[in-house]
């Protein structure tokens, strides 16, 4: 096997991993230890704001950047994995596809109450 098919077969296989941490953490955006990660984080910087309000909404700010990121990103590896599965006539199995339209559909439903 050749340097570019094991690139290939070990990407597949993390994001795989990836997308059954999501499926796993009850259609979360993120795999659960990036989840509870930014979680720890945000309690952390809530507890700093009675003595550095400033600091703690830039901190905040720069976080849910970061979340925001992360999470678009996941998105668009996503999509762009299942195009290029249609893009070579390969059949895309009805649970990824499943889980991709659940991560939409929970991303569309945090949005809208945000």
């Amino acid at each position: 096997m050749g340097n570019e098919q094991k690139t290939q077969k070990g990407e597949g296989q993390s994001q795989e991993k990836d997308r059954k941490q999501t499926a796993e953490s009850g259609g979360s955006l993120l795999p659960a230890d990036q989840n509870e990660r930014f979680t720890t984080r945000w309690e952390e910087i809530q507890a700093s704001f009675v003595d550095k309000p400033q600091q703690a909404v830039e901190e905040a700010d720069s976080l849910v950047s970061d979340l925001m990121q992360r999470v678009t990103g996941g998105l668009t590896t996503e999509r762009e994995r299942l195009e290029t599965q249609w893009a070579a006539g390969d059949d895309v199995s009805t649970e990824d596809l499943r889980v991709a339209l659940t991560r939409y559909r929970t991303f569309f439903d945090r949005l809208l109450k945000a």
